[in-house]
C-alpha cells in the first residue's frame, strides 16, 4: 500500500464573494423557515419547451405568476414593522459564473418575471450565464466587492438593509429560485437555507416515474421541488393555496400560452 504522507491540504483565501453568501446566510437567521416538498409532473412542458425556452426559464415563469396571484407568500417586513406586500414579482436565479477566485453563485434578479414570456426569461439568463456582466448583480460585484468585504459591517448593513427596503428589494429581488438538481442528475429534493426572501423554490432532481393517470399506470418525468416560507410572514392556507396554483401552473404548462403584458412603470 502505498504511503500517503507527503499529502497536506490546501490553504486558500476565503473568496471575497462568498463572504456575500454568508452575509445572505446570516440575514436570515431571522426566518422562521417552513419547508414544503412536492413533485410535480413536467412531462407536458418539456414537449412543449420550442423555440429557445428553457426549464429554468419555465420554472422561474411559472412560480413568478402563482405568485402573483398569491401576493402574502413574498411579503416581507419593513422599518416600521409593517407588513410590505409586493405589488410586482421580481425573480433573483441563481447563476453559477466566474467569479475572482474561482466559481460563484450570482444572484441575478428577473425584474416582472409574471408578465414575461418564458423565451424572453430563458434568454435573459443565457445571457447573464455568457457574460456575468449582462447582470447588474454582475456589475456591481465587478466593481465595488472587493471594496465592501474591507469594511466592516458593509455587506451586514447591506443585507439588514435590503431584508426591509423595497428599494433595495428592486436589487435583490422579492423570490428566490435555484436548481440544484442540474448537477447530479436523478430525482432527489434539496432543502436550502433561508436568506432574506420570504419565498424560495429550490429546484431538486427529475427522473421517469410510475405515476396513476386516472385508471392507468403512466411513465412521467417528475421534478422534485422544494417551497420554503417565511412563518414570520405568512400561514399554511395561503402557502397551501399558492402550492396548489404553483403545481397546476407546471403540469398544465398554461405559462407558456400566456402572452407579455405591458411592462409596469
Amino acid at each position: 500500500m502505498a504511503s500517503s504522507t507527503h499529502r497536506r491540504p490546501e490553504h486558500r483565501p476565503f473568496p471575497i464573494e462568498r463572504r456575500f453568501v454568508t452575509g445572505a446566510l446570516k440575514a436570515g437567521r431571522a426566518m422562521s423557515p417552513v419547508h414544503g416538498l412536492l413533485s410535480v409532473d413536467v412531462s407536458t412542458a418539456r414537449a412543449r419547451l420550442v423555440d429557445g425556452g428553457s426549464l429554468t426559464g419555465f420554472l422561474v415563469g411559472a412560480v413568478a405568476r402563482a405568485a402573483a396571484r398569491h401576493p402574502e407568500v413574498h411579503a416581507y417586513r419593513g422599518f416600521r414593522r409593517n407588513l410590505i406586500v409586493p405589488d410586482r414579482v421580481d425573480v433573483a436565479v441563481i447563476v453559477e459564473v466566474d467569479g475572482h477566485d474561482g466559481r460563484f453563485p450570482l444572484a441575478h434578479v428577473v425584474h416582472d418575471a409574471d408578465e414575461r414570456t418564458i423565451e424572453d426569461i430563458s434568454s435573459e439568463i443565457r445571457a447573464v450565464k455568457s457574460n456575468p456582466k449582462a447582470s447588474p448583480s454582475g456589475r456591481l460585484l465587478n466593481t465595488i466587492s472587493r471594496l465592501a468585504a474591507r469594511l466592516p459591517g458593509a455587506i451586514r448593513g447591506f443585507y439588514w438593509a435590503a431584508a426591509r427596503s423595497t428599494s433595495l428589494r428592486k436589487m435583490t429581488g422579492t423570490v428566490s429560485v435555484t436548481s440544484v438538481g442540474m448537477f447530479a442528475g436523478g430525482s432527489g429534493f434539496g432543502i436550502g437555507p433561508p436568506t432574506i426572501m420570504s419565498l424560495t423554490v429550490l429546484i431538486g432532481g427529475a427522473s421517469m416515474r410510475p405515476v396513476v393517470a386516472g385508471d392507468e399506470v403512466t411513465i412521467r418525468e417528475m421534478l422534485d421541488v422544494t417551497v420554503t416560507v417565511d412563518h414570520n410572514v405568512v400561514d399554511g392556507a395561503p402557502v397551501a393555496r399558492f402550492v396548489a396554483d404553483l403545481r397546476a401552473q407546471i403540469e398544465s404548462a398554461a405559462v407558456l400560452d400566456s402572452a407579455p403584458r405591458p411592462a409596469r412603470r
